[in-house]
């Protein structure tokens, strides 16, 4: 009887210690299962941080290098503004110079002569402004009639500052040598060729 009971409480032993060890096995499973996950976790968690930064800073970088090129079109755009300005003024200030001189009366002259030689131009009106007109008027008279150009008008008009414009067919068409249309036909012409020398010093 002794023996029996000796036998039951070992065996009430042993099947203790293997449900302990049992559950203690099960408690490391998990444990270990938990530890992956919250590693799995933590490397998900690193991972989109570490991509989330890396997408900020080439956005970053690529803002910083539109900025940059915009800033260089904004300054090369004013640097041309800036140079057909000047171009133009230096053309206006040439173009005032030669209409405020002696020559300006010639230059008004051949105008007229080219234009007397045409069949189609008829009545023929040469328009300057009032000031012009009083200083030069005597002087184009006397050339006109010198050269025999005939039927040929001198009219006034203080629409524009210097220069001229000449009208034929009793106006019905206008060719405008004022020093601003001039300046801007010249200036139109010579821009081009600036920017190609701009761009050759690039």
């Amino acid at each position: 009887m002794e023996m029996q009971l000796q036998e039951l409480i070992e065996q009430i032993k042993k099947d203790g210690v293997e449900a302990a060890e049992t559950q203690a096995d099960a408690i490391v499973e998990s444990a270990k299962a938990e530890a992956e996950r919250i590693i799995a976790d933590a490397q998900a968690k690193a991972d989109k941080l570490m991509a989330d930064a890396k997408a900020e800073n080439e956005k970053t970088v690529k803002s910083g290098e539109d900025a940059i090129r915009q800033a260089g079109r904004n300054l090369l755009i004013s640097f041309r503004e800036s140079v057909s300005r000047e171009l133009k003024a230096i053309v206006g200030e040439k173009v005032n110079g030669v209409y405020s001189s002696d020559a300006f009366a010639k230059l008004v002259i051949n105008a007229v002569e080219c234009w007397a030689g045409k069949p189609e131009a008829e009545d023929i009106s040469v328009i300057l402004n009032n000031s012009d007109l009083e200083k030069l008027e005597e002087a184009l008279l006397a050339e006109l009639k010198a050269k025999m150009l005939k039927g040929v008008t001198l009219k006034a008009n203080d629409n524009f500052d210097g220069g001229f414009r000449i009208a034929v067919n009793n106006g019905a068409v206008y060719y405008d040598y004022s020093a601003e249309a001039v300046t801007d036909m010249l200036s139109g012409y010579l821009s081009p060729r600036v920017t190609a020398l701009l761009k050759e010093a690039e």
